[in-house]
């Protein structure tokens, strides 16, 4: 591992805290996915994106949970499906787990 990326490069990095107010299956993904609405507060809005989370999460246990995502990157075509902001997880195979905050926090919060 090298330690190349500065401070300055991190920052430029936004993380945010949003809550999921929508989950619906993505069919047309090639993995099986979910497509996500996360409302990230006043400031950033709502944003859409699809997350391969099945195997550890259903529908119902997403609504209204917290989440830790990207919202800076470029929007991405995903099949039929614009994904608007990444929402981070840590990754062992196939499980992919949620980063989410300890407890709950205003959504919007900065990730530093």
């Amino acid at each position: 591992m090298t330690n190349d990326l500065s401070w300055s490069d991190f920052e430029k990095v936004e993380m945010r805290v949003g809550t999921i107010i929508e989950v619906n299956d993505f069919p047309e993904a090639r993995n099986p996915s979910y497509q996500l609405l996360i409302d990230f507060g006043s400031d950033t809005g709502q944003r859409k994106t699809s997350a391969q989370i099945t195997l550890l999460y259903s529908k119902e246990e997403l609504v209204g949970k917290q989440v830790v995502a990207v919202v800076n990157f470029p929007k991405k075509q995903i099949a039929n499906f614009m994904s608007e902001c990444l929402v981070l997880g840590a990754v062992e195979g196939k499980n992919v787990t949620l980063l989410q905050p300890g407890k709950e926090v205003q959504n919007g919060l900065r990730i530093l």
